[in-house]
């Protein structure tokens, strides 16, 4: 992996929301509804969460 991929990956993991979808997802797939549920955003910005 070259150090931009992983510039990358490590500033997307330095957001506490995106690890904390990521932590729900791992457990089994969720809704946007459903991930969004624990979050004070929008399901747009779920969305933009995932990608």
């Amino acid at each position: 992996m070259v150090e931009h991929d992983l510039n990358r990956i490590f500033h997307a993991l330095s957001d506490p929301t995106r690890r904390a979808i990521l932590d729900r997802l791992a457990a089994g797939e969720a809704t946007i509804s459903l991930l969004s549920q624990p979050f004070p955003l929008s399901f747009a910005a779920v969305s933009k969460h995932l990608g």
